[in-house]
């Protein structure tokens, strides 16, 4: 195994192509945990595995760390004080640099639109019939139809159960006398990069939540999921 390296911070890191020991923290988080990145002013940017998170701390990218500790990765002794290297790797780390990232420098940014992210988006709850339903029982609905004009766009799309869907058709709800629960939006990126997320932590949670807009609806929505 390679000696650790230094950073341009003076901690010591991990080689990239070190034989890792991985460790989950005693709070038993699964190797596929992933972390949630931000920029260094703080906004969040992406969802990061343990390999990129090591990664970006030896290429010395990361400005701060802050949630619950995840991993701890176990490298080569220090050649000076022979004590094995551990990088600990937190839920939550901020970079340096620019990302190119769309939704960091443009404000009329639109994430790109599927139905894994809608239906997160309006908490797999049919927004005609009111109930929730698994993926599989679930599908896109154009509210007002693409056969009259309608665009595939967030704010003309809801989930809906294929019960509800078929029922409505090709018709506005107004035609098929049916009445939406709820008003579809374009997320925010924070809010996209939540819909992403597989499994996201109560601290991850938190974070990016403070960095919706007050008045989006996706926080009525997990007060409720959380009931």
């Amino acid at each position: 195994m390679k000696q650790p390296k230094s950073n341009s911070h003076g901690h010591e890191a991990l080689a990239a192509d070190d034989d890792l020991a991985v460790v989950p923290s005693q709070e038993g988080y699964g190797l596929n945990q992933p972390v949630l990145r931000a920029n260094v002013a703080g906004m969040p940017l992406e969802w990061v595995d343990y390999r990129e998170a090591a990664s970006l701390y030896h290429q010395g990218q990361v400005a701060y760390a802050c949630g619950s500790t995840l991993y701890r990765l176990r490298g080569g002794s220090n050649a000076l004080s022979g004590q094995r290297t551990v990088l600990e790797v937190n839920s939550i780390i901020a970079t340096y640099g620019h990302t190119g990232n769309p939704g960091n420098t443009r404000g009329d940014y639109i994430p790109p639109l599927n139905n894994q992210t809608l239906f997160r988006r309006d908490g797999h709850l049919c927004l005609y019939c009111a109930q929730h339903f698994a993926n599989s029982e679930l599908s896109r609905d154009h509210v007002h139809p693409l056969s009259q004009g309608g665009a595939d766009s967030w704010t003309n799309v809801v989930t809906a159960c294929r019960r509800c869907n078929n029922a409505k058709a090709w018709r506005t709800p107004e035609q098929a006398k049916m009445q939406l629960v709820a008003v579809p939006f374009a997320p925010t990126y924070a809010e996209y990069v939540y819909l992403k997320g597989r499994r996201v932590l109560a601290d991850q949670m938190q974070y990016l939540q403070a960095h919706f807009p007050r008045s989006s609806p996706l926080h009525a929505r997990l007060r409720d999921a959380q009931r």
